[in-house]
């Protein structure tokens, strides 16, 4: 069950986060409870695995180079691949599909260079080939979404 002001950090600072040298005590002023009471229940919701992490979204290629990669990975071998591309810090998120392909990641790099030598150490390592696939038209999609904050 989450907490009052739990809630109101998932409802309200999904967007709009304040861009500031101090925006957690810019969120706590604005909610009228302390800064180690923003922070304290920011880490909770981690702990609870509730959010995953606290950043900015960035436009693809507009810093950086990035790609949507699949690859076709046996079923007994997945969770062994999976865990080895999950090590990247270039790697944003990773999940399983219901395909041939049933092993997708995105991975973001400083250039072309390095995300080619990321995609190469990952085959290497993983046995199994990448498919680095190119972005064609970019789509954005609001993630987020109005909680209930209602018991």
């Amino acid at each position: 069950m989450l907490a009052p002001l739990q809630k109101r950090l998932l409802n309200d600072y999904q967007q709009d986060f304040p861009l500031s040298p101090t925006p957690y005590r810019d969120i706590a002023e604005q909610l009228g409870v302390s800064e180690d009471e923003v922070l304290n229940a920011f880490h909770a919701l981690s702990e609870q695995q509730m959010i995953s992490r606290i950043g900015p979204v960035i436009a693809p290629n507009s810093i950086g180079s990035s790609a949507l990669v699949a690859m076709a990975v046996p079923e007994a071998e997945l969770a062994r691949v999976a865990e080895l591309v999950n090590a990247y810090p270039e790697v944003n998120h990773n999940y399983e599909r219901e395909n041939r392909f049933n092993l997708w990641f995105v991975l973001i790099a400083d250039d072309e260079n390095h995300l080619n030598a990321v995609l190469a150490d990952i085959q290497a390592k993983a046995g199994y080939r990448t498919m680095a696939l190119p972005m064609l038209a970019d789509y954005f999609i609001n993630l987020g979404f109005e909680l209930n904050l209602h018991d």
